[in-house]
């Protein structure tokens, strides 16, 4: 894990200790650290030509906008995105998914319609749907899955059909890092459903592999900038050109317009149109660098590292008596969920915090998992290109500890 060791020092974050103890920070689902190179473009913004974008004929004002549009540009092509025009910015995932459900949901579903969702979704992929789909009549369906974790594809051809108006589905599930087999999944929702559009929320699957919408065939994807090195408050959402020209804005201000009178407003196209208000400047250039750093390391050496690092973790925490692993997907990504006996996961982590372990202890935004696997919390190791073995190494003893404390 030489590279792990040698990423490390790009992140100011991961120099410190705590409590004594190196800093071994396992919470990378939740979010990322930031390398050096993020926090100085956010700064250079700041320091040397903070301005507004779009709005300003002066040389401040349009170093900044092409700075922002070439972040745009950046974006499309991370995800090989037709056109910089399918990217709108949003504050994260969360919102980038109630946009699509306040905007495309309210206006095009119907009474009796359904939506889609699997028993894996985060919360922000649950109750924006839950809302639109009370507020227009609609019903949610949920895919199952076994007790490895998997969703139980042969189930679907009783799921969809010709009601089936959206489908929205996590790309790694952030409670027990199942990979979804989208490339199996979306054909088949494109055959039995083909008015159906298909929402794919990446906020765990941009960071770790390379994504291609071209390839999925997705007519929207979300994800978020703190989960992929860059800074937080600033998201992505993917559209398909035919799908955003032919929705509403769902906010109304400034720059989405093309013109107002009193009489009535005319809207600019996308993005512009869903990206009313002072756009996150700071952020945007913050992830643009983020995108550039990752592209330096090279995703696909990213997904080798955190592979090595999952694997090595899965075979020390299997060796510690009294845990139990919660779930063991096909595929999984950079993400193990487990607990110890009956100890609570909060009074593990707080041993763990002891030890200069972060972890994440609860039901990580995914109580229908929890529910699924009969378990109210879980323990939460997640894994990045920094991760080092030492760090693993430190994990599992302090959670002999804990065992120690707890259990004898």
């Amino acid at each position: 894990m030489a590279k792990s060791i040698e990423l490390r020092s790009q992140f100011p974050v991961l120099s410190q200790s705590v409590n004594g103890h190196p800093l071994a920070f396992l919470d990378s689902a939740a979010t990322t650290q930031k390398p050096l190179c993020v926090i100085e473009a956010m700064s250079d913004f700041y320091k040397t030509h903070y301005s507004s974008v779009k709005r300003g004929a002066y040389a401040l004002s349009a170093k900044t906008s092409q700075k922002f549009e070439e972040a745009r540009s950046k974006i499309a092509k991370f995800i090989d995105a037709p056109s910089e025009s399918n990217i709108v910015f949003t504050k994260g995932t969360t919102e980038s998914i109630n946009l699509v459900a306040w905007s495309y949901g309210l206006a095009n579903l119907e009474p009796e319609d359904e939506i889609l969702i699997s028993v894996l979704e985060h919360h922000a992929n649950i109750v924006p749907w839950q809302i639109a789909g009370k507020e227009r009549g609609a019903k949610i369906k949920v895919i199952p899955c076994d007790d490895n974790g998997d969703l139980q594809i042969p189930e679907l051809s009783a799921l969809i059909h010709e009601k089936t108006k959206i489908v929205a589905l996590t790309h790694t599930a952030n409670s027990i890092g199942t990979i979804t087999p989208l490339q199996e999944i979306i054909p088949i929702i494109r055959k039995l459903a083909p008015k159906a559009k298909i929402l794919i929320d990446a906020a765990q699957g941009a960071p770790h592999s390379k994504i291609s919408v071209k390839d999925l065939d997705c007519d929207f994807l979300v994800f978020s900038g703190h989960k992929i090195y860059g800074p937080t408050g600033v998201g992505i959402l993917y559209g398909k050109s035919e799908v955003l020209e032919n929705m509403p804005p769902w906010q109304g201000g400034g720059e989405m317009i093309e013109q107002v009178r009193f009489e009535g407003t005319t809207f600019a196209p996308p993005p512009a149109r869903f990206e009313a208000g002072t756009p996150p400047v700071a952020e945007v250039l913050g992830l643009s660098a983020a995108i550039d750093w990752v592209n330096e390391i090279g995703i696909d050496n990213i997904s080798a590292c955190e592979e090595q690092i999952t694997a090595y973790a899965l075979a020390k925490l299997q060796k510690i008596e009294g845990l139990q692993i919660i779930g063991s997907p096909k595929n999984r990504g950079a993400i193990i969920s487990f607990i110890i006996g009956k100890i609570h996961p909060h009074d593990v982590a707080m041993i763990l915090d002891e030890e200069g372990v972060a972890v994440r202890a609860g039901h990580h935004c995914a109580q229908p998992v929890m529910e699924r696997f009969g378990v109210p919390a879980t323990l939460r190791a997640s894994f990045a290109a920094y991760t080092a073995d030492w760090e693993i190494d430190n994990l599992c003893r302090g959670l002999e500890r804990a065992a120690r404390i707890f259990l004898y």
